[in-house]
């Protein structure tokens, strides 16, 4: 699935990905490829994105911010993000 990751100063990361894990507000949950049309508010935490299915991630701290998937597309709109170091 296709993901795209902005806040309002950048783009922080855009690609080819297997999945995602965020912390929405009722909890957190994981959008994988050719999920469900969805949209849902994100609360301040990490957000992992798997890379591949071999377990490969890399991860963000944010601030709350909005997440829209449609046609394997996911769009992750967000107030801040800072790369967490590995």
């Amino acid at each position: 699935m296709q993901i795209e990751i902005l806040t309002p100063e950048k783009k922080i990361y855009t690609g080819e990905v297997y999945g995602i894990q965020l912390p929405g507000v009722s909890g957190s949950f994981e959008v994988l490829d050719k999920h469900a049309p969805l949209v849902s508010a994100l609360k301040n935490g990490t957000i992992k994105i798997l890379l591949d299915n071999k377990g490969k991630t890399t991860s963000y701290s944010i601030s709350g911010g909005f997440i829209e998937v449609l046609n394997n597309k996911a769009t992750v709109l967000l107030e801040n993000a800072s790369e967490v170091a590995q």
